[in-house]
């Protein structure tokens, strides 16, 4: 028998610098959608969960290390690096007012009240691909998740992140040592090549299983020390 859950309720919609971005609920999920195109929801995290344990792990036990997170999206990258006390300092860069007011006083909160309120983060309002060309900071990882893959980004701008000039500017943020961690919704060995011409080490990809469908996965790649 039909539901009302079978037709997504739109909790708010925002024309934003980058085009339209609405918030909407589908039974008990959140999904957020750019421009028409289905982004992610609440439905598993555990790639987003997994991308920031990836860069931990391939880190090594340095202590207290700093890490960038690129895209608030629902939470679940920053909430699990917020859950872990061997994250030092926390940034989240998202370029969306929306998705901000969303997770600080909207239906998100409940995903990430917690991390929002810890000391360690910080929440950055701007285009990621402008602060990474621009900023004179530098962590101990970049935890990426801004598109839907290399191959398939959400605006058109955001192609340039994973070129030869946007992974030189990736690596120029990261300390020696420090680790890149790029989620995709499917591999690509393109994108590894790209890594390996910029100068990263020990690229590899990782791939996460999911509720249904095939494997997200991390690209991993660590600038030489």
């Amino acid at each position: 028998m039909s539901t009302s859950y079978d037709i997504p309720q739109i909790l708010d919609r925002r024309e934003g610098p980058h085009g339209e971005v609405v918030l909407r609920r589908h039974g008990e999920l959140l999904q957020i959608i750019a421009n028409g195109c289905f982004l992610m929801d609440t439905s598993d995290g555990r790639s987003e969960r997994r991308l920031v344990d990836a860069a931990l792990d391939a880190l090594g036990g340095r202590g207290r290390p700093s890490v960038l997170i690129g895209g608030l999206g629902v939470g679940f990258s920053l909430a699990h690096a917020a859950a872990d006390s061997r994250w030092g300092r926390i940034t989240v860069v998202e370029r969306e007012r929306a998705i901000i007011d969303w997770h600080r006083a909207g239906p998100l909160s409940a995903l990430s009240a917690r991390a929002l309120a810890d000391p360690r983060t910080d929440i950055v309002e701007t285009d990621l691909v402008a602060f990474v060309n621009e900023t004179c900071d530098t962590f101990d990882a970049l935890c990426l998740d801004i598109d839907n893959g290399p191959g398939w980004t959400v605006t058109e701008g955001n192609g340039g992140l994973y070129s030869e000039a946007g992974l030189a500017s990736c690596a120029r943020m990261l300390r020696p040592g420090g680790v890149l961690a790029v989620w995709s919704a499917q591999p690509s060995p393109e994108f590894e090549g790209s890594l390996r011409n910029a100068g990263f080490q020990r690229v590899r990809t990782e791939e996460i299983p999911v509720a249904r469908g095939v494997p997200d996965v991390v690209h991993l790649a660590v600038r030489p020390g």
